[in-house]
């Protein structure tokens, strides 16, 4: 890793310019609702670069090229349903959030059913918000840990220390500023590592290039059918199916029931504002997710012509060349360096099959590179158990290393230090609206909600920064015990969010679509919806993307079922 000077200026300037600006744009009013919803006030743009800033933490940027890397373009699947989620909300969401004047989505709930169902749906989201926010909080940690050396666990501490003095500061209004200033920076930075991975390819091999070879090694799978020799698989992660209908529920719950989400836009002016903020980002948060995971493909077409590390995680693969597997590991390293030459010579062979047209020689170079492909991919396998062997307890998963050991091998100084800026710049924008969302949770849904005595508004003012406080003390804690989850960390996130978003979202559902069930059935139906969730998630028989629809339909089934006996009680009570 070669930082150097000039990444360190880079690095602390453009965090000091960011947090500054926001600061300096945080003159809400000093109550609840100058603090979690800038008065209201906000312009649609500005709701929309805060929408897509919360969303877009340092967890994409850092794994999502790595996920590319590894897994193909598949995973943007898993956005498909999101542009159809945006109309759902607008049309059916909206109006009642605006029209209640809601602090959170919550609240509407108690005014629907009763106070127990907004409780235990605010629960679920503080559960699920909390534990995956803390996982968010790792990734910077990550960064520092990797490339610099830093001990995980005493970076989680800065790192959190840091962001939780960042958001008490500003409240929601210096996030939602410091969110415009981030969303250029960051995307003009990836869009430059992309850039500079395709530049550092050899004279010959153009863009074109690079797409043919990723091409023809299955990478560029961006639609996949999810079929297997015995049929459809459920339990294929990402496919059209699962993308259209589980990722259509997951934006659903995210967008139109998560705080995090639904305080972007309820800091907007009117409705109007709203419905332009959320149908914008369903236009765009497509796009841009494909080019960040275009830029996994470009680093992995960079690592055939010039071999890479046959494990990413440059700490550990310093820790394992102390021990006495240190000779196994060169060994491994050098079977993989010579498939990698390998895989160099069949590409330069593929591209000018390309380019004269010879059928023949293209399917058999890109047979040959898929095999070699394999080949390296069993090597990887093999040191990770070795890894596994001589240092029990460490993280083999080193898919959210790939990008960070591109960027520290690759990159010129001055962009290092960029690229390190925006995962930090990421974290913060994500982060300080999770943190804001958990505060006004809590703060609305049961500080004040069970707080009999009176209080002003100066008083609810201290009581939310300190709630945000708290929270963001429960992150770090969650944050010490994310190393090693055995899961790219964007997988990870989604997974947690997928074990809770479909009950919260069946909840929602009820009660815009099913007037006639009552508070008592929607509670007792989600908590059976809920436990059928855990249940099949444990026994490992579906992908993660699909809770989010069996959660949401079971919420609904059983609710109609349990108000049905209800009813059916009393008529013969």
């Amino acid at each position: 890793m070669n930082f150097e000077r000039i990444d360190w200026i880079i690095l602390i300037v453009t965090l000091l310019v960011v947090i500054g600006y926001g600061l300096y744009r945080s003159t809400s009013g000093k109550n609840m609702e100058g603090y979690f919803l800038s008065d209201r006030q906000l312009p649609w743009w500005l709701v929309l670069l805060s929408i897509m800033g919360t969303q877009a933490s340092a967890i994409t940027f850092l794994t999502a090229p790595g996920q590319a890397y590894t897994d193909g373009m598949r995973f943007i699947q898993y956005y498909f349903g999101l542009p159809l989620a945006m109309i759902i909300i607008c049309i059916f969401f909206l109006p009642y959030f605006h029209q209640l004047k809601l602090y959170t989505a919550y609240e509407f709930l108690e005014k629907r059913f009763d106070l127990r169902t907004r409780s235990l749906t605010s629960f679920l989201f503080l559960l699920s918000r909390g534990l995956s926010t803390g996982i968010s909080i790792f990734a910077p940690s990550l960064v520092l840990h990797s490339m610099l050396g830093w001990d995980i666990y005493w970076t989680n501490i800065f790192m959190g220390g840091l962001l939780i003095i960042y958001t008490i500061s500003g409240g929601a209004k210096a996030v939602a500023y410091t969110q415009q200033l981030q969303f250029i920076i960051i995307y003009s930075a990836m869009f430059l590592a992309g850039y500079y991975a395709i530049q550092s390819l050899p004279d010959d091999i153009g863009f074109y290039d690079t797409m043919q070879i990723a091409g023809k090694t299955g990478k560029l799978n961006i639609i996949t059918g999810g079929m297997s020799e015995h049929g459809f698989d459920w339990k294929d992660k990402y496919n059209i199916w699962s993308g259209l209908i589980g990722g259509l529920f997951l934006a659903l719950s995210y967008f139109g029931t998560d705080q995090s989400q639904v305080g972007r836009y309820l800091t907007s002016k009117n409705i109007t504002e709203s419905r332009w903020s959320l149908l914008m980002n369903g236009m765009v948060k497509v796009p841009l997710q494909f080019l960040i995971l275009l830029i996994g493909i470009f680093v992995y077409v960079y690592y055939i012509f010039f071999s890479g590390p046959v494990f990413f995680n440059h700490k550990t693969e310093q820790q394992i060349l102390k021990t006495k597997y240190a000779n196994d590991y060169k060994k491994i390293n050098n079977d993989f360096t010579v498939i990698q030459n390998e895989k160099k010579s069949v590409a330069v062979l593929l591209t000018k099959a390309t380019e004269q047209d010879h059928i023949s020689d293209i399917k058999k170079y890109r047979y040959q590179l898929k095999e070699l492909d394999k080949q390296s991919a069993d090597v990887r396998k093999e040191v990770k158990t070795l890894i596994h062997e001589a240092i029990p307890g460490t993280d083999t998963n080193d898919t959210n290393y790939i990008f960070l050991r591109f960027v520290g091998d690759t990159l010129p100084n001055g962009l290092i230090g960029l690229i390190i800026a925006i995962v930090f710049l990421s974290a913060w924008g994500s982060i300080a609206a999770a943190l804001h969302a958990l505060a006004s949770s809590t703060m609305i849904d049961f500080h004040k909600r069970f707080n009999w005595t009176t209080s002003d508004a100066a008083s609810d003012y201290k009581w939310s920064r300190f709630y945000t406080l708290a929270w963001g003390i429960f992150c770090v804690l969650v944050a010490q015990f994310a190393y090693g989850l055995g899961n790219s960390l964007i997988e990870a996130v989604n997974i947690l969010g997928s074990l809770f978003y479909g009950t919260i979202l069946g909840i929602f559902l009820v009660a815009l679509m099913i007037n006639y069930v009552k508070g008592k059935a929607v509670f007792y139906g989600a908590l059976a919806a809920e436990a059928i969730v855990l249940v099949i998630f444990y026994m490992d028989i579906i992908s993660f993307l699909w809770l989010n629809v069996i959660g949401a339909v079971s919420v609904m089934l059983f609710s109609v079922c349990i108000q049905m006996g209800i009813h059916h009680r009393k008529e013969y009570a």
